[in-house]
This record gives structure tokens, C-alpha cells and sequence, in this order.
């Protein structure tokens, strides 16, 4: 008998709630850090299922940002819509990487669009504390994730933004000039609550804001095959001038049903490249309309 993508996703969650054990199976050998030996060669979806997810799974911390876009690097029409423009199986990921993480942040924008429940209710695992990054409008206390109860959640605002709803918890962590939430502060107040491994989900301008503040550690971009012509871009970063200036992670790409899902790794000096595009654009007179800003 075979490894199967269920028995392998159970392996997987093994690792993730003890990632110090041995973990072994008349199938496969799981190294520290995520590495695996097969003892039964698996078939190669599993292989890749294996190599994607094991080192999150083992991971004591991470940030990871994950975007869905067309082909044209759009992530919803002009007007918001964005429901189909990935296959399930990209959903299916979405919520495995919710069930590796501490917590899923997502900006209180995506959250008053999408209302999204952001629960591992897809596959088996935890739903992790679930995180919304409070803007500098008013909150809608009538979201899901403010009233359904289906797992923990957090508010995270500035000195200036908005008072959480009843009855849910909330940090307030130091502000940009602009007024939004540091990414890196985000990322500390989380760590400090013991949320160590975060899954930044989503908008674009979320994800965008975490990449040019160079806190992530992985950027996952999954391409639809669809045109949409015009909407809300995915990934915004400064302005450079070159090509040879372009962030240029290392990783791999992987079909995703009919999807391209584009795994990136940000190792230290990519990430110092992020932080020094967002330094150089900020401190430009006259530029701050094209500044990354956090919804």
C-alpha cells in the first residue's frame, strides 16, 4: 500500500504538533527541519505534497505571505470581486496553511470585503487565532470573525485606530508616519503571545506592506490562468529603477489544479533588499502617493 496525499496531510500534522519527535512511517522518515527520507517511494504528487508543507509543519516560527492572482498580477475585479478566480485546490492549500500556523492575519479591509471565516473547515487541523489588522476607518462589528466563535480572535490597531468590537481581544502595536501598523511590530506583539508561525493571507496591500518591511520568510503566489484586464494588482512595491534591482527569491513552482502556485523564498538578503526599496522610495520628496500602505 502506497502513501496517499490523506495519510501523507496526517504525517504532516504529526510533525506540526511535536516537530522535536521522530516521526516514522512504514513510508517515510521525517528529518529535523521538515526533510524526509522514503522508505516506499511515494507517488510524485505526494512527493511534492511532502516537500511543500513538512518544513512549515516543522518550523518553530515563520511569516508567510500568500497571494491568488490572474495572469495580468490581479487579485479581484475593480470592484472587489475575486471568489473564483483560483481552482479548490488552491482553496484546499489556503486553509492547510492555516491549519501550520499560529495565527492568519489578514487587513480589515480584505475582512469587510471578503468577510472571510479564515477556519481550517476544509481539511483536518486547528483554526489558528485569527488576526485583523485594524485600518484607520471604523471597524464593521457584524463580520464573522468578530461573532461566529469558531476560533480565537485578535484585533491588532494602532495608538489611533479603532476600539475592538465586544468581547474580543486586542493589542495595539506602534505606528508607520502614515499611520498603519508595522509590519515588524505586528510580528512582535504576535511572537509575544506566543503566535510564532503567521500566515499573512491577505489583501495585496497587506502582503505587499509585510514584503517591503522584509518580514517575511516565504511568498507564496498562486497564478490562475484568466485575464482580467484591469482591478486591484496584487504585489505593490516602490518603484526602481532597473531590472537588476528586482527582488529575485529562490524557490520553485508547482501545479495547483489548474493554477501555478510560485513557492519563494525571502532568505536575509532578499529581505534587506525589501527594506532598502521601502527606505529609499519613502525618503523621496514628493513621492507619497506611491508609498506601501497597510489597509
Amino acid at each position: 500500500m502506497t502513501l496517499d496525499i490523506d495519510a501523507a496531510w496526517r504525517l504532516i500534522l504529526a510533525v506540526h504538533a511535536d516537530p522535536e519527535a521522530s516521526h516514522t512511517t512504514e513510508h517515510v522518515t521525517v528529518h529535523p527541519g521538515g526533510g524526509w527520507a522514503a522508505n516506499r517511494a511515494p507517488a510524485p504528487e505526494v512527493a511534492a505534497f511532502l516537500d511543500l508543507y513538512l518544513p512549515l509543519a516543522a518550523a518553530p516560527a515563520f511569516v508567510l505571505g500568500h497571494l491568488g492572482q490572474s495572469l495580468d498580477g490581479r487579485i479581484a475585479c475593480s470592484g472587489g470581486h475575486s471568489h473564483t478566480i483560483n481552482d479548490a485546490p488552491n482553496i484546499d492549500h489556503m486553509h492547510r496553511l492555516r491549519a501550520l500556523a499560529d495565527a492568519v492575519v489578514v487587513g480589515a479591509g480584505t475582512a469587510r470585503a471578503d468577510d472571510p471565516r479564515l477556519t481550517t473547515r476544509r481539511v483536518a487541523g486547528t483554526s489558528p487565532t485569527r488576526v485583523i489588522i485594524a485600518g484607520r476607518g471604523p471597524l464593521y462589528e457584524g463580520l464573522g470573525v468578530f461573532t461566529d466563535h469558531a476560533a480565537p480572535t485578535l484585533l491588532v490597531r494602532t495608538p489611533e485606530g479603532p476600539a475592538a468590537p465586544p468581547g474580543i481581544d486586542a493589542v495595539t502595536v506602534a505606528a508607520d508616519e502614515e499611520g498603519h501598523a508595522r509590519p515588524a511590530a505586528v510580528v512582535a506583539a504576535l511572537r509575544e503571545r506566543g503566535l510564532a508561525r503567521v500566515f499573512v493571507e491577505g489583501g495585496g496591500r497587506l502582503v505587499s506592506a509585510f514584503l517591503a518591511a522584509g518580514v517575511l520568510d516565504r511568498l507564496q503566489v498562486c497564478v490562475a490562468p484568466l485575464l482580467l484586464g484591469s482591478g486591484i494588482p496584487a504585489v505593490t512595491l516602490p518603484p526602481i529603477e532597473h531590472v537588476d534591482d528586482a527582488l529575485r527569491p529562490a524557490g520553485r513552482w508547482l501545479p495547483m489544479g489548474r493554477d501555478m502556485l510560485f513557492d519563494c523564498v525571502l532568505s536575509p538578503a532578499h529581505r534587506d533588499a525589501a527594506r532598502h526599496q521601502r527606505r529609499s522610495r519613502t525618503s523621496a520628496p514628493g513621492d507619497a502617493d506611491s508609498r506601501i500602505t497597510t489597509p
